[in-house]
């Protein structure tokens, strides 16, 4: 996304609240920044640590995280 917490907002505008956001990718953080050939940061927004604070904040719970190798799945419910 662009622009995360703006966007993240807007989803949790028209989202009612106990809707699930389910952001997936078919290959984890690390897998992805090895194919892409760059390092694995802190900073990255889709980090456990980033990316639960960045949900909080725009609406959103995080319910469940998993970054492997095969996958990477976060589902977030909307708060209200």
């Amino acid at each position: 996304m662009p622009s995360p917490a703006e966007n993240l907002r807007e989803l949790a505008r028209v989202v009612r609240p106990g809707g699930v956001l389910a952001p997936f990718h078919p290959i984890g953080r690390a897998a992805l920044a090895a194919r892409h050939g760059r390092p694995l940061t802190p900073e990255d927004t889709r980090a456990g640590p980033n990316l639960r604070p960045l949900l909080a904040g725009c609406g959103w719970h995080m319910t469940s995280y998993t970054d492997e190798d095969t996958r990477f799945l976060a589902l977030a419910v909307r708060e209200g």
